[in-house]
């Protein structure tokens, strides 16, 4: 609108100065009026088509919900709307930039009203063997930022430092003066992470003969040799995709640092501290409220190596055409558990509209 005055200012200003040929033509504003949305499911990436192919994250809502439009947006992909039900779909692109990018840009689009919409991120991850196996499903109530902080290459670190990442303002890894996080760590609702796991927790998770060979792999790690299921844990979001037994234990050690020993690492992938920065930025403004928000990741892969392989060795394997051993069955596992919550949600919202679920 602002710009739009400044537009015809511009051309009231040049008709006055005697410029020639200068029409004048003022469109009447059309006001959309904004559409409601209660639900949006953020899934990051898709394989090859939207439908008909090997599913990514956002298949499965394309070909299972009805959306009756389909919005052009200025993203890696068009935004799915459900008016009858007010559920909004979107998928972000892979990184954290991107989804943080989108993120804001659906919370700042004006063609929604999001102001007591719950958002539901549902995406695959790395899973850490020593919590759970392939196809598993996890809530998360922390998020750590892999990212934020310094590095030094390991072959150049001093002798009695165990990484070469260490937090900003400090003066090694784990140091423990450590300052208040500052975009390091999120700490989600508790009550809403709560509610969505015991409503979900009891759900058998789809799985395949095929995966267990893989699961079997890891000797050293009875969880994962086990069956898909529904769990609470946390999640590190690192824009580089890290792997590894060493790595591994930098991710736990990390999150149970910023966390206070409160937090286990169980989940690593790379959007969410992005996704969550810009919700927060939003709340601020009643765009979005900061307390709707959740976060469900499902095991495609596992963090790190079995005793079998080297840790570039089984990176390679999996990461080459997404090759991850659980892929299917996460994508699955996620779609089935999301859509629990999602449902609830839609199905009560005269009682979730203004009272946002707990388990207490």
């Amino acid at each position: 609108m602002v710009l739009r005055a400044i537009s015809l200012a511009v051309i009231f200003m040049l008709s006055a100065c005697g410029m020639p040929d200068v029409e004048v033509t003022v469109e009447q504003d059309h006001q959309e009026k904004p559409r409601p949305v209660k639900v949006v499911v953020v899934t990051l990436f898709e394989i090859g088509e939207d439908t008909g192919d090997r599913a990514g994250e956002f298949q499965l809502w394309k070909e299972r919900r009805a959306f009756d439009e389909i919005l052009p947006f200025h993203g890696y992909k068009d935004l799915h709307y459900n008016s009858e039900d007010g559920l909004l779909v979107m998928v972000t692109g892979i990184g954290t930039a991107r989804a943080t990018a989108a993120t804001m840009a659906v919370g700042m689009d004006p063609r929604f009203d999001l102001s007591k919409a719950y958002w539901l991120t549902a995406g695959i991850a790395g899973i850490d063997p020593e919590d759970a196996t392939v196809g598993s499903a996890a809530w998360a109530e922390y998020l750590v930022d892999g990212d934020l902080g310094h590095h030094i290459d390991a072959r150049e670190i001093p002798e009695d430092w165990p990484f070469g990442y260490f937090p900003r303002y400090t003066t090694r890894p784990f140091d423990p003066e450590k300052p208040e996080p500052s975009g390091e760590m999120y700490r989600l609702n508790p009550g809403l992470t709560e509610w969505a796991y015991q409503l979900t927790k009891d759900i058998e998770l789809p799985d395949d003969p095929s995966v267990q060979h893989e699961r079997d792999l890891y000797t050293e790690h009875p969880n994962a040799q086990g069956k898909p299921k529904v769990i609470k844990g946390d999640h590190i979001a690192a824009l580089t995709f890290w792997h590894g037994a060493l790595l591994n234990d930098w991710a736990n050690r990390l999150v149970e640092y910023w966390t206070d020993g409160k937090g286990n690492m169980v989940t690593s992938a790379m959007e969410d501290t992005g996704s969550y920065l810009s919700i927060s930025w939003l709340d601020k403004i009643e765009r979005a409220d900061k307390d709707r928000f959740m976060v469900l990741r499902m095991g495609s892969n596992f963090t790190m190596q079995p005793p079998t392989r080297t840790a570039a060795e089984n990176l390679l394997k999996e990461t080459q055409g997404y090759k991850y051993a659980g892929l299917e069955i996460a994508v699955e596992s996620g779609y089935i558990v999301a859509s629990k919550v999602v449902d609830e949600l839609l199905e009560n919202w005269d009682q979730y509209e203004d009272t946002i679920p707990t388990s207490e």
